[in-house]
């Protein structure tokens, strides 16, 4: 029970402390994440649909050209990131906004594998079909790494690096009474 002129008792507040270790290092770790089984997917999905393009007798029309042109913007993508994770490239430059870079990329990767698979399925030639179906799981891939990002970053969390609880909390007292 508190009584009218009795402050309120002290509040402990834990913190963290976050660590990065600024030297870059190959940790194959990172592959065995959902993040990083997503993106080594998405490389080897967008690479075996560039070859299913250019494999066609039709690789030089527009729908295949606009189709190629977006497994390769997914491939640099993808590829260029898992590079910088495995590398923890990410965790030396973690002042940038990674999760939010990675968002926006994924979700006009969405939207661009869309319209491409939809425009080379359409086309009825076995590779294009064989293009569009490995773009529409490209799509659907991009789309839950978009989603993972999402929740990422709704609960806080670093791109890469970690968060270790301090050892002794932090306990705050009221001000005096005048």
């Amino acid at each position: 029970m508190t009584y009218p002129n009795q402050p309120p008792p002290p509040q402990s507040m834990g913190s963290a402390n976050t660590v990065f270790i600024t030297e870059t290092r190959f940790d194959p770790l990172y592959l065995k994440t959902p993040s990083g089984i997503i993106k080594a997917i998405l490389v080897l999905f967008n690479l075996i649909a560039f070859i299913c393009i250019q494999s066609s007798a039709f690789w030089s029309n527009g729908q295949g050209v606009f189709f190629n042109i977006v497994a390769s913007l997914g491939f640099i993508f993808s590829g260029a990131l898992l590079l910088m994770y495995l590398f923890h490239v990410v965790e030396k430059y973690h002042n940038v906004k990674w999760l939010k870079i990675e968002l926006v990329g994924c979700v006009v990767l969405v939207f661009l594998y869309l319209i491409a698979s939809t425009i080379v399925v359409a086309f009825g030639s076995a590779a294009y079909s064989a293009a569009g179906f490995f773009g529409y799981l490209s799509m659907v891939l991009y789309g839950l790494d978009a989603f993972l990002k999402v929740r990422a970053l709704q609960a806080g969390e670093l791109a890469q690096g970690r968060r270790v609880p301090a050892k002794q909390p932090h306990v705050l007292t009221p001000p005096s009474l005048p």
